[in-house]
């Protein structure tokens, strides 16, 4: 499973609730007039040669009426709290700085399991401090589920399963996620990706699905109706993507057995086109002289 990408995605669709949830210390920072952006997240490179650092996903918050200076958020998942280097996150912080020239940068770390690493990295002589550097973060397996439960910040919720349960509660878990969802999403789209988010960090077996249909039964039949529309709108695309290209590769043919190799540039404008276009044009080959002809 490819963590990173799941919470990426789940801070750029949700920004203001991510940092609502694993950056609540500074929760104050987050008023209505806030505007939350995500920024450029290559760092750039002293030298063309050198590796770059690269953030999971760094956000700038700016007010519009300029009360405040700009403030970044650079946030980091890590599934294996063994992996993670503060050393790394310094890094990340001090180029985001220099990029956008400003010491307002929050380091935020999530992470799936405990972290018992550390916390702090100072550079010192026997006399000074010169660089004291800490961050926040925010430990999913720590937290109870039962304070999010009916929480209306949707990253918390699709987040239940991470949180601190007993096996016993792995039903009731899951319920609240997706209800969570259910209630708090409209975008048809975004529930299907975040219902596939929610199933994998769940993980039930069929027993203890089975088991959450007999007890939430109204919650499972809008799972069920929901999953089958998905399903049908999944088919539907994919047939309609089978039929472009079904009838690209057809086109693609005629031209070369009339006008010999299809170039590059022929390949991706038909690959390219949509099934009303391909056959317009399989109707109009056998009445052009070259196959630029085709496309007028």
């Amino acid at each position: 499973m490819n963590h990173d990408q799941n919470f990426k995605n789940l801070i750029l669709d949700y920004p203001r609730q991510a940092l609502e949830l694993f950056a609540a210390q500074e929760s104050a920072l987050f008023d209505n007039s806030v505007r939350i952006t995500p920024v450029r997240q290559e760092q750039l490179k002293h030298k063309l040669k050198d590796r770059h650092r690269e953030l999971d996903v760094p956000l700038m918050l700016e007010w519009p009426d300029g009360g405040r200076e700009m403030v970044l958020f650079a946030l980091e998942e890590e599934t294996q709290a063994s992996r993670f280097s503060i050393h790394r996150l310094a890094h990340y912080c001090l180029d985001l700085g220099e990029m956008f020239n400003t010491t307002k940068v929050v380091p935020v770390v999530i992470f799936l399991k405990k972290y018992q690493g550390v916390t702090r990295l100072i550079h010192s002589s026997h006399a000074y401090d010169y660089l004291n550097f800490t961050f926040l973060y925010c430990e999913l397996a720590v937290i109870p589920w039962q304070r999010y439960r009916l929480s209306n910040n949707i990253v918390a919720r699709l987040n239940l399963p991470n949180m601190e349960h007993d096996k016993k509660e792995r039903i009731d878990v899951y319920a609240y996620a997706t209800q969570g969802l259910m209630s708090l999403e409209s975008d048809i789209n975004k529930r299907s990706k975040y219902i596939d988010f929610v199933d994998n960090y769940a993980c039930l077996s069929n027993n203890e699905f089975n088991e959450y249909c007999n007890k939430y039964p109204k919650e499972a039949k809008v799972m069920s109706n929901f999953a089958e529309r998905h399903f049908a709108e999944g088919v539907e695309q994919g047939m309609q993507q089978g039929m472009q290209q079904g009838e690209a590769a057809m086109l693609l043919k005629l031209l070369e057995f009339k006008f010999g190799p299809a170039s590059s540039d022929t390949r991706l404008r038909v690959e390219s086109a949509d099934v009303t276009t391909l056959e317009m044009w399989s109707t109009k080959l056998f009445a052009v002289d070259g196959v630029e002809d085709l496309w007028h």
